[in-house]
């Protein structure tokens, strides 16, 4: 038996199937750190039934399967199928081969197979517990698993013997076994008690039904007596009813004349008031139009008054002064001369100006001689005075004016260059300016976008929030439905409130106040809709009964209503009592009837009495149905929906005063259906609500962050303008600063130039003043004093001249101005007497109109007052015959109030009679009742059986009552109430002196001494079945005893081999820790290596620990040699050495076991049988690669294993 093939698929890092197809020997299975090796040996602890997740190296046991990677998404499920090889019969099942599977899904199911048919984990656990691979999974030796080896207690030392050998299952045996021995131990205890509690009821129950049966003919002769009172009391009542009854005729007939003539009266009355109602708006028409009428006279008068007076004001002359300006024509006249005079002063105006223009020419040239002559004499003077100065001193004024110059040049060059730094600065400003105010249009451009999105929002708001009024006006509504339901529903609560005796049993229906009371019938039963009034008239009286359980509580329910004076009740008893024959109605519906059983529901333990109580009773639709199933089946009832009772001798119908209890019932239960449907509509809108105001919330977060970025986006452009306008005053300072720089420069370009010429002068100076003679004469003035002369003169004339210009332009002007007044005044009196033209004109037409208006005004209001008078004539007429027909309905309505006083009164009087006959029917129905409800008697077989002129039978026998057979035994005598009542007392004294009975006391003493003879049988059972599991316990105990110690030796005696072939010359044994209990006794292990005398395990290195754990698991093998076995880097802490031994023990163990070995040393692999790659590719997902080394040896160029074990070609499985 070995593993043949591992199948993984989404387990752990394999996201891929990947199938291992193993071979017995060993196989090593190789590869990187975190490649997912480990992952294997999980996988094949996991398969064979692995529950914790900390062995599988996780958290929980979802952990199994693969978690995605970045390239790779995550698996729902995980799987592992393991094949294994049982051509040796190894596992006790039929079959070469054995497939066990395990998956897991993500959502925590689990599914186990064998085989492919599904099965239990304790399946697995048991057939792979057979082969010597148990729970604890020895043969899987993981990573630190050594070191728990040896840090395990004695005791699970003892159970890694006990795995190999096979005892853990028949332990479990054993532990289920006395698991159930403990359960039969409390059971066996139990049952002993009962059966000393039913054997100490036996002896008082006994007696409690001696009691019972000398009870039975007490209660008899009460229940005679009672039933021939009740129908003494029903005839006396009922005659007392008929001879009422007989007097009610005259009263209905003498009711019925007033009722007519009332009836008469009332309908004169209405005709006269609706003649008064309809000549009332012709009445206020009248009166409407003569107020109208005289309105309107006094309004025409009015207006004819105002026009007269009107009339008058304009017949008056206007007080206009027509001639009191002066005459348009003598105005022109004198604007005429005042344009000739005009004319000549403008023509002696032109001559002064020639003169004026004359004498200034000669000004200006006698001017300009003489400041030639003058400048003529000053170079000369200067000429002069600067030889005197002296040529040293001009030739140092040369010489500043020539520094000055060189100066304002250097000064223009530094200018020149500021004005080039202002013009760079301001040409960096407005690029700058220019890509910011480009940033403004895109973010202005966004903004408009983010006004979009809050638009967006805010619509998306309004609209939810309009949905949320809807929504809160359905809520409403279904809160307004469910409150009137709930108001009809407490409505009808009070209705169904019982007020009579089954209210004091019933309590407050959850609670019965009496104990054995289930609940009034009518909450128990469930009729079908539609058929409620025909059940309650088919139940009759039974309909408002109460269910009680036992008759006891029947007798002691009616013993508390009459002690408290609480009224009557129906009890209704399911069994006992109630069990009678019920009459056959097996026979098939037809097409117009159904069976009254069929439309209700009821429990199983009251059906059988309703099924009484409703045998033979059929519904139908209407009164033809009813008599087809009277002729149909003559001895049944039919009953209609609206509750009409036919039999084949009698029919009860009518109209009910009050619903029946059924009735009442589902109507309660219609009104808890449509409150929880206007709950359930309330709560549906009220979750709406929730959500949308999580919308809503949504939606003005949108809203909110949308205005925020508007802010924002506002805040950002406004910075940017801020920006924008530093930038701009930035250019205009460097322009400005550019505009100064170049007025600066031409400033200083103006004051070289100065500089120059005046360098230039002073040099033409200095060479004149060198070339000039010294002795050359001074100049005349003579001709500057005749051209000065000349001048004075010449000024003096013109000035004269333009004197004389002046007062001549000012005549001129003032000729202008009073011509031109003169033709304006003249102008105004001609338009200021057309206007007066127009105003008298005008007058005279409105003058003409008001005497029209005031004469036609008088007109119309003399008719107005022939037609208002008419008028009023018509409404006095009108008013006198409204006033008659008025008093007429005043004498009409007291003689119908007297006719209807009258009627009241009898009415009175026949409703006060029938209250004395609803009180006499009252008490005829609580008799009814009574005999009904306490008797169980109808009050027709009642005074039928047990009426007054029946004879009275002497009762000698339980149970024998008249007309039941056997008359002959009895005797009879005439009924004399006095007697009756003598007879009940007497009764009721004797149930007295007996006490408390218990009238099932004979069926209780029968069905206990039943179950106290079932309860022995069972206890000899229980005794029978316990040593039954003694015997299995000492038999496991036995079998375990003697396969641990079988398994102990051997492997102790393994143990030493196999120690000192790891530890040569060292020493090791196992030893029990109890030789004494091998049940319990726990295994200690004892290790010497050589050269030392230490045997405590904790004292060892931990090359030398993990060789002592392996060495212990080793001897587990070989004494009890497991089909295969796994090791996962067991030889890590090893040196070469003590490797090579290690590797020695597992070729030691190839010959008998499979081993999977995960390793990294090259000289296991040597060893291998077939190798298996494990990378991980960088999608995180393990792939396996196989090699098989068996017979490479043999081929040439590859007889070094090492060659072999580095070249191994790898192919995908």
């Amino acid at each position: 038996m070995y593993v043949k093939s591992l199948t993984l698929k989404g387990f752990k890092s394999f996201a891929s199937a990947t199938h291992l197809r193993l071979e017995p020997g060993i196989t090593c299975i190789v590869g990187p750190n975190g490649s997912g090796k480990s992952n294997v040996v999980d996988a094949l602890s996991w398969v064979m039934g692995e529950q914790g997740a900390k062995s599988l190296r996780g958290g929980k046991m979802e952990d199994v399967i693969f978690a995605g990677t970045a390239g790779r998404p995550a698996l729902g499920r995980a799987e592992v199928t393991m094949t294994i090889d049982n051509s040796d019969g190894a596992l006790p099942i039929d079959y070469a081969e054995v497939t066990i599977s395990r998956i897991m899904f993500r959502g925590g199911g689990s599914d186990y197979a064998i085989n492919g048919t599904t099965c239990r984990l304790i399946d697995i656990q048991e057939l792979l517990s057979d082969a010597g691979i148990g729970r604890e999974m020895h043969v899987i030796v993981g990573q630190g698993q050594l070191d728990a080896v040896l840090r395990a207690t004695p005791e699970e030392r003892r159970g890694f013997v006990e795995e190999a050998a096979g005892v853990l299952k028949h332990r479990k045996r054993k532990e289920k076994a006395l698991r159930k021995l403990a359960t039969m131990e409390s059971k066996l205890v139990r049952v002993k008690d009962l059966t000393a509690e039913i054997r100490r009821q036996l002896g008082p129950l006994g007696r409690q039904a001696e009691t019972a049966r000398r009870a039975a003919l007490i209660q008899a002769e009460a229940r005679d007596s009672r039933l021939r009172l009740l129908a003494d009391d029903l005839v006396q009542l009922t005659t007392t009813l008929d001879k009422e009854i007989a007097g009610e005729l005259e009263t209905t007939r003498r009711r019925d004349l007033l009722a007519e003539e009332t009836r008469q009266g009332l309908e004169r009355l209405k005709t006269v008031e609706e003649r008064i109602r309809s000549d009332a708006p012709q009445v206020k028409r009248a009166e409407e139009c003569c107020h109208a009428l005289s309105l309107l006279t006094e309004r025409l008068e009015a207006v004819a008054d105002q026009a007269g007076e009107r009339e008058r004001l304009l017949s008056s002359p206007a007080e206009e002064s027509r001639t009191s300006g002066p005459d348009p024509a003598h105005l022109q006249t004198q604007s005429v001369a005042a344009r000739e005079q005009e004319a000549k002063l403008a023509a002696e105006l032109h001559v002064l100006r020639e003169e004026l223009e004359t004498s200034s020419d000669q000004r200006e040239q006698l001017e300009k001689a003489w400041n030639a002559e003058r400048a003529r004499l000053d170079r000369a003077e200067r000429a002069a005075a600067d030889r005197r100065e002296g040529l040293a001193q001009l030739a140092g004024q040369v010489a500043a004016r020539r520094s000055r110059v060189d100066s304002l040049r250097e000064e223009i060059g530094r200018l020149r260059q500021t004005v080039a730094q202002s013009e760079e600065r301001a040409g960096a400003a407005a690029a700058e300016f220019a890509r910011l105010e480009s940033s403004i249009v895109a973010d202005e451009d966004g903004e408009t976008l983010l006004d979009e999105a809050y638009e967006k929002a805010l619509d998306a708001l309004a609209a939810l929030r309009a949905e949320v009024d809807a929504i809160r006006e359905q809520e409403r509504a279904a809160e307004g439905d469910r409150s009137a339901a709930q108001g009809r529903l407490e409505a009808l609560a009070l209705a169904l409130r019982r007020k009579d005796g089954a209210a004091v049993l019933l309590g407050d229906g959850e609670n019965p106040a009496h104990p054995g009371v289930k609940g009034s019938l009518a909450q128990l039963m469930t009729v079908h809709a539609g058929h409620e009034a025909a059940i309650a008239a088919a139940l009759d009286r039974a309909v408002d009964a109460v269910v009680v359980d036992t008759v006891d509580t029947v007798d002691t329910a009616i013993t508390r209503l009459r002690d408290q004076d609480a009224g009557r009740a129906v009890l209704l008893l399911p069994g006992e009592l109630g069990e009678q024959a019920v009459i056959s109605t097996e026979e098939e519906a037809g097409a117009d009837w159904v069976r009254a059983q069929d439309v209700v529901e009821v429990p199983p333990q009251i059906r059988a009495v309703v099924d009484r109580l409703l045998s033979g009773v059929f519904l139908v639709e209407d009164a033809v149905a009813a008599r087809d199933v009277l002729r149909a089946f003559p001895e049944a009832s039919a009953v209609t929906r609206q509750g009409d009772v036919y039999a084949a001798d009698f029919v009860r119908g009518g109209s009910a005063s009050v619903p029946s209890q059924l009735e009442l019932q589902a109507a309660r239960s219609e009104a808890e259906e449509r409150a929880a449907a206007a709950g359930a509509r309330r709560d549906r809108s009220r979750f709406r609500m929730r959500e949308l105001l999580a919308e809503v919330s949504a939606y003005e977060a949108e809203a909110e962050a949308a205005l925020t970025d508007l802010h924002a986006s506002d805040a950002r452009i406004n910075a940017l303008a801020e920006r924008l306008g530093g930038l701009g005053a930035q250019v205009r300072s460097a322009k400005a600063e550019c505009a100064r720089g170049e007025r600066a420069i031409a400033r200083v370009a103006q004051q070289l130039e100065d500089g120059e010429r005046e360098l230039a002068a002073l040099q033409g100076r200095l060479a004149a003043a060198e070339e000039e003679p010294i002795s050359a004469a001074e100049s005349s003035v003579e001709e500057r004093d005749r051209l000065e002369r000349a001048l004075a003169k010449a000024r003096a004339e013109e000035t004269e001249v333009h004197l004389r210009l002046r007062g001549c332009e000012e005549r001129v002007r003032s000729a202008k101005g009073r011509a031109e007044a003169l033709e304006a005044r003249a102008r105004a009196e001609c338009a200021a007497r057309e206007q007066a033209e127009r105003r008298r004109r005008r007058r005279e037409h409105q003058r003409l109109v008001a005497a029209g208006i005031r004469v036609q005004a008088r007109q119309g209001a003399a008719r107005l007052r022939d037609i208002s008078e008419k008028a009023e004539k018509a409404r006095d007429e009108a008013v006198s015959r409204r006033e008659a027909e008025e008093r007429g309905l005043r004498d009409m309505r007291l003689k119908v109030g007297e006719l209807t006083d009258s009627l009241r009164e009898l009415t009175d009087s026949m409703h006060r009679d029938e209250v004395a006959r609803t009180q006499l029917r009252l008490r005829i129905e609580q008799v009814q009742n009574r005999a009904v409800e306490e008797l169980g008697i109808e009050p027709d077989s009642l005074v039928e059986e047990f009426g007054p002129h029946r004879p009275v039978p002497v009762l000698t026998d339980v149970g024998r009552v008249p007309g039941a057979g056997g008359s002959e035994s009895l005797s009879f005598h005439p009924y004399v109430r006095v007697e009756q009542e003598r007879r009940l007392r007497s009764a009721e004294r004797g149930l007295s002196r007996l006490g408390k009975i218990n009238p099932l006391a004979l069926e209780e003493y029968a069905a206990l001494e039943e179950r106290h003879r079932f309860l022995v049988e069972q206890l000899e059972d229980l005794k029978s079945g316990k040593r039954d599991l003694l015997a299995i316990v000492k038999e496991v105990d036995d079998r375990v005893e003697k396969v641990f110690a079988e398994a102990f030796a051997d492997t102790a005696r393994e143990f030493e081999g196999v120690f000192s072939r790891l530890f040569p010359g060292g020493e090791g044994k196992l030893v029990l820790t109890d030789p004494n209990d091998l049940l319990t006794t726990g295994i200690e292990v004892e290790a010497r290596p050589p050269g030392k005398r230490i045997k405590r395990l904790s004292l060892l290195s931990g090359g030398e620990r993990s060789l002592t754990a392996v060495a212990l698991l080793v001897s587990i093998f070989k004494a009890r040699p497991s089909p295969f076995y796994i090791m996962d880097e067991v030889e890590a802490a090893l040196d070469d050495t003590n490797l090579g031994r290690l590797i020695g023990l597992f070729e030691e163990l190839r010959d008998s076991s499979q081993l999977i070995v995960i390793t990294h040393q090259k000289r296991t692999m040597e060893v291998a049988d077939a190798l298996y790659g494990v990378t991980m590719r960088g999608d995180g997902v393990t792939t396996v690669v196989s090699q098989r080394i068996r017979g490479l040896a043999q081929v040439p160029g590859l007889s070094g294993s090492n060659t072999a074990v580095d070249d191994v070609r790898t192919a995908q499985s």
